[in-house]
């Protein structure tokens, strides 16, 4: 897709997320530079697979009650780290000559099924269960899994590695986007319940996942590293999606 075309559709569509409160006005920006490489690089095969990922991720976190909000989740309106959290591997994939399209694909499927993962296990009745240790955690815990959630996942991975391969007339990108989007999830989850910083506020008595509460009062860290916010845990596993996506391509679409 020529450049100046791909600028245009995705600041058209990044500022129609903005409209709708979608993405903040940052969020809208890095969503325009995001959008403009991957439309540039893989044309509208990898624009299906960014616009399931934007309106079905949009669509569903705003139906869905949002359950993360008691450990300190930004919200349902991506900002700019959200943004290239789960897009900037996809992007700079896209500039990755013939397997673009693959690796595109398959980092943006991880992408949603994460968010699918999240909105729709909010409507489960059970408790969550923590993916390494299978006891019950209060709901919107890093790293805990519900059976709804889980068919969620493999929604919003199929919607994504559906739409790319439709377009693109290639089945083998759709089941190998699939398979590689409901494992990002649980690479996800892993990294959530592992590796990302976990924080208790002794002013409120309240577990958060934010050094400082929304209470103003500044959070003592329990487990993970500090660093490590619920950004970087979802780039971490796009990023690992994205190479998956390479090695995909390159036993199957090669």
């Amino acid at each position: 897709m020529p450049l100046l075309t791909a600028l245009l559709c995705s600041a058209l569509i990044s500022a129609a997320g903005w409209r709708l409160r979608a993405l903040t006005r940052g969020g809208g920006l890095a969503a325009t530079a995001v959008g403009t490489t991957i439309l540039a690089g893989t044309g509208w095969a990898g624009m299906a697979a960014l616009g399931a990922f934007f309106v079905g991720a949009s669509w569903v976190s705003r139906r869905a009650p949002d359950r993360s909000a008691a450990f300190g989740a930004k919200g349902q309106t991506r900002d700019a780290w959200q943004v290239l959290a789960n897009g900037g591997a996809a992007a700079l994939g896209a500039l990755v000559p013939e397997a673009g399209l693959w690796i595109v694909t398959a980092s943006l499927a991880a992408a949603a099924a994460d968010t699918w993962a999240t909105a729709v296990g909010g409507w489960s009745r059970r408790a969550p269960r923590h993916i390494l240790t299978w006891a019950p955690v209060p709901a919107g815990t890093s790293g805990g899994l519900t059976p709804l959630g889980t068919m969620g996942a493999v929604a919003g991975a199929l919607l994504v590695a559906g739409a790319a391969a439709v377009v693109a007339g290639t089945p083998r990108l759709g089941a190998a986007a699939l398979g590689i989007g409901a494992l990002g999830m649980l690479l996800d989850s892993l990294l959530g319940a592992t590796l990302q910083g976990r924080f208790h506020c002794d002013h409120c008595d309240a577990p958060t996942e934010r050094a400082r509460h929304r209470c103003g009062a500044g959070a003592r860290r329990v487990a993970g590293v500090a660093w490590l916010g619920n950004d970087g845990v979802n780039a971490l596993a796009t990023a690992a999606a994205a190479v998956a996506g390479w090695a995909a391509w390159r036993m199957l679409g090669g």
